[in-house]
């Protein structure tokens, strides 16, 4: 039987192509005060609807994977098993909303009767929300929407991508080898396309003294979508205390 389609709660800026242009002159260099001083607030209002919108999202896994890789590739398959297994075990899976390996882990968790969150992002090139999410959260800026990705996961699932995959797990395992976040679980799935990374993370990068093993030791790698949200699971209920119970009340006030 099909999944009935039901409309996403969407969270958009206005865009236009003045404002990407707006962009490219503030990280021109210096630009006059006032300009910087209402890219700020524009940067802030962004920053808080994030906040508000994803408040009440819950333990969340955030999956990160090519937008290239479409249903016929293998690691779609996997994407799409972790997302349902994910949602099983309580999660609210989130993506970059896009299509590819995020549009797979959306549609596993919404096919499961999970929550399924996409953080999109404004390009030149239009990225559509992919249609498997419950809420969508589109954001201009590629920080603030990385900020919101780590912000409320419990772990990282990542599956084979380009550069903007390896720019999203360099970062936060960045982010763990240097205490700014909690040591959450990164899994890696595809072990054929992840191997000949990590020997060059343990060849070279270790043989370098530029990280340590345990850098590379906490990357989880498998092929199975089970052990991976098992792992997950198993760290964020014994490491970091996760527990299901009621969520916190909205208050108007706050805007929520």
């Amino acid at each position: 039987m099909a999944m009935q389609q039901t409309a996403p709660v969407t969270t958009t800026p206005a865009e236009s192509p003045a404002r990407g242009r707006q962009e490219q002159k503030y990280l021109h260099g210096p630009q006059g005060r006032g300009f910087e001083l209402r890219h700020t607030l524009r940067v802030f209002s962004e920053y808080f609807r994030g906040l508000r919108a994803l408040h009440f999202l819950g333990p969340a896994v955030t999956v990160f994977g090519s937008a290239r890789l479409t249903e016929g590739s293998p690691y779609y398959g996997m994407a799409r098993d972790a997302g349902a297994g994910l949602a099983r075990a309580g999660f609210a899976v989130m993506t970059g909303g896009g299509p590819g390996i995020m549009e797979a882990a959306n549609r596993g968790a919404k096919e499961a009767g999970g929550a399924s969150v996409g953080c999109n992002i404004l390009l030149p090139h239009e990225q559509a929300p992919n249609p498997y999410l419950d809420r969508v959260v589109t954001f201009r800026y590629f920080f603030i929407r990385k900020v919101m990705l780590v912000k409320y996961s419990f772990g990282f699932v990542v599956l084979p991508g380009g550069l903007g995959t390896f720019d999203e797990i360099f970062e936060t395992a960045t982010l763990i080898q240097t205490g700014k976040i909690k040591e959450f679980p990164i899994v890696l799935m595809g072990r054929s396309f992840w191997e000949p990374f990590l020997a060059f993370m343990r060849e070279t990068l270790v043989a370098s003294k530029t990280i340590d093993q345990i850098d590379v030791d906490r990357l989880f790698v498998t092929d199975s979508a089970e052990e991976a949200v098992e792992h997950i699971r198993s760290v964020a209920l014994k490491s970091f205390g996760l527990k299901y119970g009621a969520m916190p009340r909205k208050r108007r006030w706050l805007f929520e």
